[in-house]
């Protein structure tokens, strides 16, 4: 069987005629006949010519789906500096194999809802003075707080066993945003906890409270668009 470099592999992207070919653990397939492929990209997520060993670690299919296809090849990589997954992940993903599917998917939109339902209903208090919504809001607050610790940890789990952690452009703007989100919701819950009245008396330092709660807003949906990024790429 041929043995391809990456660069020789990468010429083989389905483009302008040539075949598809994808690597899977160093075996290469040529998936050229399989509809799921054409043009080169599979699902506007994947690109051919691709050692795709971790991506399909995601995908909701097993790879015995590679079975179908003629393996025409090996990989030859060169030798690079793999970051080790440390032991406890390691360990939680062998006792825990649900971890390895979609957690973080799976439970960050609860933290959107919460975290965005506080500022709105902080709002409806503010346009018509009753208290229940201004309660809701605190509630919500509390709420977005817990879930959003679930999610954090959960898509440190994704980012470590589906990206092998290296750093790309939606982590490095994810993770202080989320820092930063998470310690704005702390800090407005506490406040609200130490004063419950602080939205009833929006003056001088109170006003800081109320624009906490509207920050939410752009920090959860630079987040999230963000998080898509990742899951629906954008087409070139």
């Amino acid at each position: 069987m041929k043995k391809f470099s990456e660069a020789e592999l990468a010429e083989y992207n389905g483009k302008d005629g040539k075949p598809v070919y994808i690597a899977h653990q160093g075996k290469v397939y040529d998936v050229s006949e399989s509809r799921m492929w054409k043009g080169g990209a599979h699902m506007k997520r994947h690109d051919a010519g691709a050692d795709l060993t971790v991506e399909i670690k995601a995908a909701p299919h097993d790879t015995d789906v590679l079975a179908r296809y003629p393996q025409i090849g090996t990989l030859v990589k060169a030798k690079q500096d793999e970051r080790p997954m440390p032991a406890w992940i390691a360990w939680l993903l062998e006792a825990n194999p649900f971890f390895r599917r979609h957690p973080h998917p799976m439970t960050v939109h609860f933290p959107i809802v919460f975290l965005l339902s506080n500022p709105f209903f902080n709002y409806l208090y503010w346009v018509t003075g009753n208290r229940s919504f201004e309660t809701t809001a605190y509630h919500c607050l509390g709420a977005g707080i817990a879930f959003m610790v679930v999610a954090m940890v959960t898509g440190i789990f994704t980012w470590w066993y589906n990206y092998m952690a290296r750093m790309m452009k939606p982590i490095a703007v994810k993770i202080p945003l989320s820092a930063i989100t998470l310690i704005i919701a702390i800090a407005s819950f506490v406040w609200r906890w130490n004063d419950p009245n602080v939205m009833v008396n929006l003056k001088g330092i109170g006003n800081l409270y109320f624009l906490f709660s509207l920050a939410f807003v752009p920090l959860i949906a630079i987040i999230g668009w963000y998080g898509a990024t990742m899951t629906f790429p954008l087409e070139d």
